[in-house]
């Protein structure tokens, strides 16, 4: 698979100076961090799931979560468990059909050794578990099993905790979780693929939800609590995790209190005009406006319940031209012992020593992401990924 996957081979051309690489489920995990890109959420008891999953993986999607946790009632949870081992079971049949990475987001650890033992030879497809309401203590239990699990079936298993409970929110006890959530995620790490945030959950603790156009950093205390997640867990001195973004809940906005958050500029010419539109009546300004703030806050990915938010996250994953050609400047080997340069768009200062750990994030994105050509943005890159 591949980000841009779905795009003609001539219309990545004329997008890419450097095209996303291809990957697989069985590639490092250091790649398939970064690359996760929109991680679609669905309920596991969808009856016709295995067709939905083929579908959005020939629209663009490289990531799916299986949910059998909150998207579902609790008396439906071993309505959704025998559903996954049926829909499974047709994937494991549709030989020769690109499938994207799948997790399956569970309740409790014992579903963990209990749902891969019932896959059978179909465990081959799954690519790990979603681990709710995380902290040290819940945690350990989950990877414990997680560990069984993958012994029991010689089959690589990563782990997506997700942090979104209460003691993570709450002042007095976020340092407290936050440094058992590392111990448990560190003594694991080679089975923790990424970290994802449940900003939904923190809101619920004030009985808060954000508007569609408000940011999860328009939030103050979500924006506090996503700042000290990425202080002590997205370091990047080797010890950082990848750490995703927050859903983002609209798909249409039924009235708009504020202006969009769209320029017009970079819709002027050609269609983009009536993509323009079509973004705001959708509420994908906001969406927007959040993905490039989960970016400057040091998130990459996104984790997404609708297929209409995934062109917009991979698009604006994609590296541009000029950042591409800062971080090739930055980590030149002549460039080791430091020092301060001008870019080669003569627009600003590249110090070569603070920028490093920047510029080596930045050549991983471009690696799964791609490049884009010099006169190629964001616009067109959404234009082309929104599946025909």
């Amino acid at each position: 698979m591949r980000h841009f996957g779905h795009v003609a081979p001539e219309v990545r051309r004329r997008l890419f100076h450097q095209e996303p690489c291809a990957f697989t489920a069985d590639s490092p995990a250091r790649l398939l961090a970064a690359a996760l890109g929109a991680t679609l959420y669905s309920p596991a008891t969808r009856p016709r799931l295995a067709d939905d999953i083929v579908k959005q993986a020939a629209g663009g999607v490289v990531s799916m979560v299986l949910c059998l946790e909150d998207s579902i009632g609790d008396e439906d949870v071993a309505e959704g468990e025998e559903n996954l081992v049926r829909q499974f079971a047709d994937l494991d049949t549709r030989t020769g059909t690109e499938l994207p990475l799948l997790f399956i987001r569970v309740r409790a650890p014992a579903q963990i050794p209990d749902l891969v033992a019932r896959l059978g030879p179909a465990v081959r497809l799954l690519s790990g578990f979603v681990l709710p309401k995380f902290t040290e203590e819940r945690g350990i239990p989950f990877l414990e099993a997680l560990a069984t699990a993958e012994a029991a079936c010689g089959h690589r298993l990563f782990a997506m905790p997700v942090l979104e409970s209460p003691e993570l929110l709450y002042r007095e006890s976020r340092v407290e979780t936050l440094e058992g959530i590392f111990r448990a995620v560190d003594k694991y790490r080679d089975r923790v693929l990424a970290l994802r945030l449940g900003v939904t959950d923190f809101c619920s603790s004030y009985g808060l939800r954000r508007a569609p156009d408000m940011t999860a950093y328009d939030v103050q205390i979500v924006a506090s609590v996503i700042s000290d997640v990425v202080n002590m867990l997205g370091r990047a001195d080797g010890t950082g995790f990848t750490v995703t973004g927050p859903v983002w809940e609209y798909f249409r906005v039924p009235e708009r209190l504020f202006k969009p958050m769209l320029r017009t500029s970079p819709f002027l010419e050609g269609q983009a005009v009536e993509l323009r539109e079509k973004l705001i009546e959708h509420a994908m300004d906001g969406l927007l406006r959040e993905i490039s703030l989960d970016h400057a806050n040091g998130l990459l990915g996104k984790t997404c319940i609708h297929p209409s938010h995934v062109p917009a996250v991979h698009a604006l994953s994609v590296v541009s031209h000029e950042e591409y050609s800062d971080a090739a400047d930055i980590l030149r080997p002549e460039r080791g012992g430091g020092g301060v340069l001008r870019s080669q768009y003569t627009n600003k200062m590249n110090e070569v020593k603070p920028h490093r750990a920047w510029a080596e994030r930045t050549m991983l994105r471009a690696e799964v992401f791609g490049v884009a050509h010099e006169d190629v943005s964001f616009v067109d890159l959404l234009a082309a990924g929104i599946p025909r």
